[in-house]
């Protein structure tokens, strides 16, 4: 019997059944909103909703849906992934967010407090519903958290989390980067003495709003809590001599990137309660994530890389500081966000191929200064990459954008990516190949 009346959950994903679920055990009738086969139409949302007591949206449901509108002229609680999961458990949650490279960085705390003997499991926006994983026997949960969960947030209060960096994406979904930058500060709002707030100090946005922070503020980057300092990665603080943690030489890649990720996690996961011999083994022993600046073949001297998760013109220009001179595969449906950005990297661009919706903002971003051709289809824009490609170049898949023109996901295009270069490359004579025959 129904104890706790009728809740409402917006979209059948993963995390949407995974609510329904838990709803549904707690002694709620469930109704599910599914716009999967076309948007339910306004007065029906308003109906479903009528008399309801709680409101899900899952993380994907922009605010515009008829649901969060409908939620509130009835005044119905709305309540998110974030604020459901800490209710159902006292687990400690780290947090993790940030416009580029919370994937990886969650990945690596999770790894540093296995290493130091901690049950821990990563959640949330990387695969996991967060739900699931607060009802596991781990000592901790390492949690993705995206702007959109964080919107929905109000309780949230994660006793670590680490805000990495703040750039302009999703504006097609929040409207504003202010309006963005709002929902990512929700990780730290709740927050109070006892608990550890960790901030990139060289990203003036994030650093803005973590000094309102009530938190214990740790930071990285230059001149940070954690930082590089000849040639390694140590940790310091206000009257106590640096710690070396680990040595650059010691990262199994270290491009700008990597080692703003590396001491993002390092910071997050001693502040957690992770060992630091025991973080830099973990650290030694990563060998990156699929589509992250993936190297996928070697042939003639150019090596090429999938980097299809670089969702944002930053991401793209992170990626490509690394490398001096690029083939660059760029394009895809524009997230509201301004891709001349990309121009900031021309210097080591040294051609480009444009993909999908946006090849006229791509063409623009590098325009006249820099090639631009424009492909049909990934197979033309692999073969066009190859032609323009000369020895010690990178072909990098980096795309600045989402993927929904031509795909349904990132992995899908980063894959298609993968599929299409081992084409080529199998053509390719074995004289010209990388010394391991890579194809």
């Amino acid at each position: 019997m129904t104890t706790k009346g009728r809740a409402v959950v917006v979209g059948s994903g993963i995390t949407g059944v995974a609510v329904r679920k838990h709803l549904e055990e707690l002694g709620y009738a469930v109704d599910v909103i599914d716009d999967s086969a076309g948007p339910v139409p306004a007065a029906e949302v308003e109906e479903i909703l009528t008399g309801a007591q709680l409101l899900y949206p899952s993380a994907g449901v922009m605010p515009t849906h008829p649901a969060w509108a409908a939620a509130q002229r009835h005044d119905i609680p709305i309540v998110g992934e974030l604020d459901l999961a800490q209710q159902v458990s006292d687990l400690p949650i780290v947090a993790v967010t940030a416009s580029n490279g919370k994937t990886t960085i969650t990945t690596l705390v999770d790894s540093m407090l296995r290493a130091s003997g901690l049950k821990s499991v990563a959640a949330g926006n990387i695969g996991y519903p967060l739900i699931e994983a607060v009802k596991t026997d781990a000592a901790i949960v390492v949690a993705e958290v995206s702007s959109f969960q964080l919107h929905a947030c109000r309780s949230f209060r994660p006793p670590v989390a680490l805000w990495a960096n703040a750039s302009p994406n999703h504006l097609d979904w929040h409207g504003t980067f202010d309006d963005y930058v709002a929902a990512k500060a929700r990780i730290w709002t709740n927050q109070t003495s006892d608990d550890y707030a960790i901030a990139n100090i060289a990203d003036p946005v994030v650093m803005k709003l973590a000094s309102e922070t009530r938190g214990q503020l740790v930071t990285f980057g230059p001149g940070g809590d954690f930082r590089q300092e000849d040639g390694a990665l140590v940790m310091s603080s206000a009257g106590i001599p640096s710690r070396r943690v680990i040595g650059v030489d010691d990262l199994p890649r270290s491009l700008p990137h990597d080692i703003d990720n590396a001491l993002a996690a390092l910071a997050t996961a001693h502040c957690a309660g992770a060992d630091l011999e025991a973080s830099a083994q973990a650290l030694r022993d990563f060998g990156g994530l699929p589509h992250r600046v993936e190297l996928v073949g070697e042939a003639g001297g150019v090596r090429w890389f999938n980097d299809s998760k670089a969702t944002t013109p930053e991401s793209v220009v992170a990626a490509l500081s690394g490398f001096d001179s690029v083939v660059l595969i760029a394009g895809g449906r524009n997230k509201g966000v301004d891709l001349s950005i990309l121009g900031r990297a021309a210097d080591r661009v040294r051609a480009v191929v444009a993909i999908g919706e946006a090849v006229a903002e791509i063409d623009a971003a590098f325009s006249p200064g820099t090639a631009v051709a424009k492909a049909e289809s990934m197979d033309d824009a692999v073969t066009r990459a190859a032609c323009l490609a000369r020895s010690g170049d990178v072909v990098i898949l980096s795309p600045g954008c989402a993927s929904y023109d031509w795909y349904g996901s990132y992995v899908e295009r980063g894959a298609d990516f993968t599929r299409a270069v081992h084409e080529v490359l199998a053509r390719t004579p074995a004289s010209e190949k990388g010394p391991d025959g890579a194809s």
